[in-house]
């Protein structure tokens, strides 16, 4: 193993220069965004930069000396948040109007890792206006209006946040694909069938079970915006959390304390409507229907990477993943056999990642250990065989290839090279 390691080591950290690009200018009638700095792709077919893969993507840049680039997407991400009041699914004009899970807070804990609260406090303001992006509307939500924009209010009177998408048109990007799925949708379903197939685009999760009604998974009983996902709630809680410390110095008390109350309000909302102790498991809440969702996925993990999770339900969920999602190449991101990508049988990296440190911060060192040896161990085989990282893994089956769903499996790729890089430095570091 350790001499395949090294030679897929190698190759991920001379893939850097070949996802490395520069856009500060743009042709004519592009539809790309410039952006000031340069900034890695994910690769393969993305030929932008993504949001949520470059939180990922950093946790390799660290690792092989690159603590400039994360500063300057960094600075990139401050940027689209300065000029269009969010950070877009990527730098695209028709990625305006959605963004993608959260991960901008999580960038600046990790640089604050590195370089102290000095080299964040300049992105303050941008973090909270990405907060207020998040949670705009929440003004206007009422007992007969219990939904506005990202956020819901739920019959507690608690707020919680959803994805959405500010357009109920086609997706650019897959518009053939969006038109089929209306033509099959029935009637009754079509008024919002856009719009969350759009939000499910801004979840990253597209597509998975988690947002699909019935036994046969179909797209056309989608309902991201009925959904509140667990993973969303838990990257703003982990925002709510870190403006509170991070206002307390500066020092703005009263804001400080204003989102301590925010961050505590969402923790015990989390755990009441995600919390199913029957599975052992956190699970998604169809805020529409008042129940949680029956489907189990990784998103239930967030809870024990952000610490939300109280010791006995952290030891429920470690027993549930040795059990049920542990397979021969890592964890599986749900239990069921869809025919979507975010489904079984396939093992995302920054899945890994999430479950690898969420049990981590529970003291589930042997767990994640092996975790990690499996996913790793999958990504230097297939390397091995292919000369290539991959964006996703069959984690199930190791000598079949990843279930494609929407499109293709990509190489390159990004956050693959980012986490399969940490998780070796992790591994090193468990076996000392």
């Amino acid at each position: 193993m350790t001499e395949r390691l090294v030679r897929m080591r190698t190759h991920i950290r001379d893939l850097w220069k070949e996802l490395y690009r520069h856009t500060e200018n743009v042709p004519a009638y592009s539809t790309l965004l410039p952006l000031p700095f340069p900034y890695i792709l994910p690769g393969g077919r993305f030929r932008e930069i993504y949001y949520w893969d470059s939180y990922f993507t950093f946790l390799g840049l660290v690792r092989n000396g690159h603590l400039k680039r994360i500063e300057e997407m960094i600075a990139n991400f401050a940027h689209l948040i300065d000029v269009y009041g969010h950070i877009p699914n990527g730098n695209r004009v028709y990625y305006l109007t959605r963004s993608q899970p959260p991960f901008f807070c999580c960038m600046l804990q990790l640089l604050e890792q590195q370089k102290g609260f000095l080299s964040v406090s300049p992105y303050l303001s941008q973090l909270i206006r990405e907060y207020n992006y998040w949670m705009s509307g929440i003004n206007n939500l009422t007992e007969e209006r219990r939904e506005n924009s990202r956020v819901v209010r739920l019959e507690g009177t608690e707020i919680l946040n959803r994805y959405w998408d500010e357009s109920n048109n086609p997706r650019p990007e897959a518009y053939r694909e969006d038109q089929n799925t209306y033509q099959n949708t029935v009637s009754e379903r079509r008024e919002n069938l856009y719009r969350n197939l759009r939000a499910v685009a801004e979840s990253g999760w597209d597509f998975s079970s988690r947002w699909l009604q019935g036994e046969q998974w179909s797209l056309t009983s989608i309902r991201t915006t009925e959904i509140i996902p667990v993973d969303l709630n838990c990257l703003i809680f982990n925002i709510e959390r870190q403006l509170a410390s991070w206002c307390a110095k500066v020092p703005k008390v009263d804001e400080s304390i204003s989102y301590q109350v925010a961050a505590e309000q969402r923790r015990q909302a989390i755990l009441k409507y995600c919390w199913n102790d029957e599975q052992g498991w956190f699970c998604d809440y169809a805020w529409f229907e008042e129940q949680r969702s029956e489907v189990l996925s990784l998103a239930g993990v967030f809870p024990l990477f952000f610490k939300i999770a109280l010791p006995e339900q952290a030891a429920q969920i470690a027993a549930r993943i040795e059990r049920d999602f542990l397979k021969a190449g890592g964890v599986v991101t749900t239990l069921h056999y869809s025919g979507q990508q975010w489904d079984a049988p396939n093992g995302w990296a920054p899945l890994q990642w999430i479950t690898v440190q969420g049990l981590l911060n529970y003291g589930y060192v042997a767990l994640a250990q092996e975790i990690a040896r499996r996913f790793v161990t999958l990504a230097a085989d297939v390397y091995e065989k292919t000369g290539l990282m991959m964006e996703k893994y069959n984690v199930c089956e190791l000598d079949c290839p990843a279930s494609d769903g929407e499109y293709p499996t990509q190489r390159g790729f990004g956050w693959t090279n980012g986490v399969v890089e940490a998780l070796a430095d992790c591994l090193n570091l468990l076996m000392n």
